[in-house]
């Protein structure tokens, strides 16, 4: 993850702080100390303005990774929609929390076992708020 500006809806910004707020064990909570950083630094925007090459909530995306120049495509998922073989991927995982907020042509990376990946966000090919579907 980097510095650079990162939007949520108020609404997703509702159900992952209503979501973090759930009773959990420390290591658990440990694992979602990466979402709450990415939280507390992401400008909160009405769903109606969000700008459509955003990656929100339930968005599918095609990610290209940087050093293969391998594509991707992903959908962003809350914990209990996650599903890997089907590329739905739950915010609290490392690559789910990585990509949420960020835009078309940007640059994000996210710690791997085996070192970092860093991905370019090719296309939002499906936005539920550019879509006019404000409450997925």
């Amino acid at each position: 993850m980097n510095g650079k500006k990162i939007y949520i809806t108020q609404f997703d910004r509702d159900r992952l702080d209503r979501f973090l707020g759930l009773p959990r064990d420390e290591e658990q909570n440990s694992h979602l100390d990466a979402l709450r950083a990415e939280l507390a630094r992401a400008v909160v925007v009405p769903p109606q303005e969000v700008p459509a090459d955003v990656i929100t909530m339930n968005s599918t995306v095609s990610l290209v990774e940087i050093d293969s120049s391998e594509e991707e495509v992903y959908t962003l998922v809350f914990p209990k929609d996650a599903d890997a073989d089907e590329g739905k991927i739950s915010v609290t995982a490392p690559l789910g929390t990585a990509m949420l907020g960020y835009r078309v042509g940007d640059v994000f990376d996210w710690d791997v076992p085996m070192g970092r990946k860093c991905w370019r966000v090719a296309k939002v090919l499906y936005q539920p708020e550019a879509a006019g579907n404000y409450d997925l």
